[in-house]
Protein backbone atom coordinates (compact mmCIF):
# COMPACT_ATOMS: atom_id res chain seq x y z
CA UNK A 1 0.00 0.00 0.00
CA UNK A 2 2.81 2.47 1.28
CA UNK A 3 4.72 1.62 -1.87
CA UNK A 4 1.59 2.66 -4.19
CA UNK A 5 0.94 5.84 -2.63
CA UNK A 6 4.91 6.18 -3.25
CA UNK A 7 4.34 5.49 -6.90
CA UNK A 8 1.35 7.62 -7.60
CA UNK A 9 2.90 10.92 -5.86
CA UNK A 10 6.47 10.00 -8.02
CA UNK A 11 3.77 9.98 -11.10
CA UNK A 12 1.92 13.43 -10.16
CA UNK A 13 5.95 14.53 -9.46
CA UNK A 14 6.97 13.89 -13.14
CA UNK A 15 3.89 15.38 -14.34
CA UNK A 16 4.09 18.44 -12.31
CA UNK A 17 7.27 18.20 -13.94
CA UNK A 18 6.50 18.20 -17.37
CA UNK A 19 3.95 20.99 -17.43
CA UNK A 20 5.75 23.72 -14.91
CA UNK A 21 3.25 23.51 -12.57
CA UNK A 22 5.17 24.96 -9.40
CA UNK A 23 2.33 24.06 -6.75
CA UNK A 24 1.25 20.22 -7.82
CA UNK A 25 5.38 20.09 -8.15
CA UNK A 26 5.12 21.33 -4.27
CA UNK A 27 2.52 19.38 -3.34
CA UNK A 28 3.99 15.75 -4.80
CA UNK A 29 6.91 16.29 -3.44
CA UNK A 30 5.66 17.33 0.00
CA UNK A 31 3.75 14.28 -0.07
CA UNK A 32 7.03 11.78 -1.03
CA UNK A 33 9.22 13.47 1.75
CA UNK A 34 6.03 12.69 4.20
CA UNK A 35 5.66 8.92 2.88
CA UNK A 36 9.60 8.43 3.31
CA UNK A 37 9.74 9.85 6.56
CA UNK A 38 6.76 7.82 7.75
CA UNK A 39 7.29 4.68 6.35
CA UNK A 40 11.41 4.44 6.03
CA UNK A 41 12.07 1.54 8.33
CA UNK A 42 9.41 -0.72 5.99
CA UNK A 43 10.69 0.41 2.60
CA UNK A 44 13.09 -2.01 0.68
CA UNK A 45 16.34 -0.71 0.81
CA UNK A 46 16.50 -0.16 -2.93
CA UNK A 47 13.45 2.13 -3.03
CA UNK A 48 14.59 4.10 -0.25
CA UNK A 49 17.91 4.57 -0.96
CA UNK A 50 16.58 6.24 -4.58
CA UNK A 51 14.12 8.01 -2.28
CA UNK A 52 17.08 9.76 0.27
CA UNK A 53 18.82 10.52 -3.00
CA UNK A 54 16.05 12.19 -4.41
CA UNK A 55 16.69 9.89 -7.81
CA UNK A 56 12.97 9.79 -8.44
CA UNK A 57 12.97 8.45 -11.89
CA UNK A 58 15.06 5.43 -10.49
CA UNK A 59 12.22 5.33 -7.73
CA UNK A 60 10.31 5.64 -10.26
CA UNK A 61 11.84 2.57 -12.73
CA UNK A 62 12.26 0.13 -9.62
CA UNK A 63 8.54 0.92 -8.49
CA UNK A 64 7.80 -0.54 -12.59
CA UNK A 65 6.19 2.75 -14.15
CA UNK A 66 9.21 2.89 -16.17
CA UNK A 67 6.85 1.49 -18.96
CA UNK A 68 4.20 4.06 -18.01
CA UNK A 69 6.26 7.39 -17.74
CA UNK A 70 8.83 9.14 -20.35
CA UNK A 71 11.53 9.72 -17.00
CA UNK A 72 14.03 7.07 -17.40
CA UNK A 73 17.18 6.52 -14.98
CA UNK A 74 20.39 7.34 -16.05
CA UNK A 75 21.90 4.21 -14.82
CA UNK A 76 20.05 0.47 -14.31
CA UNK A 77 18.21 0.28 -10.71
CA UNK A 78 20.31 -0.82 -8.53
CA UNK A 79 23.61 0.98 -10.20
CA UNK A 80 24.10 4.84 -9.04
CA UNK A 81 26.61 5.33 -11.66
CA UNK A 82 29.10 5.23 -8.64
CA UNK A 83 32.57 3.85 -9.94
CA UNK A 84 34.07 1.87 -7.79
CA UNK A 85 38.75 3.36 -7.42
Amino acid sequence: MTEAKIKAALIRFNGAIKSSDGPALSAALNEIETLLNAHRAELHPQLRHFLEGRSYAKALAWLGAGDELEARPSSPPGGCGGGHA
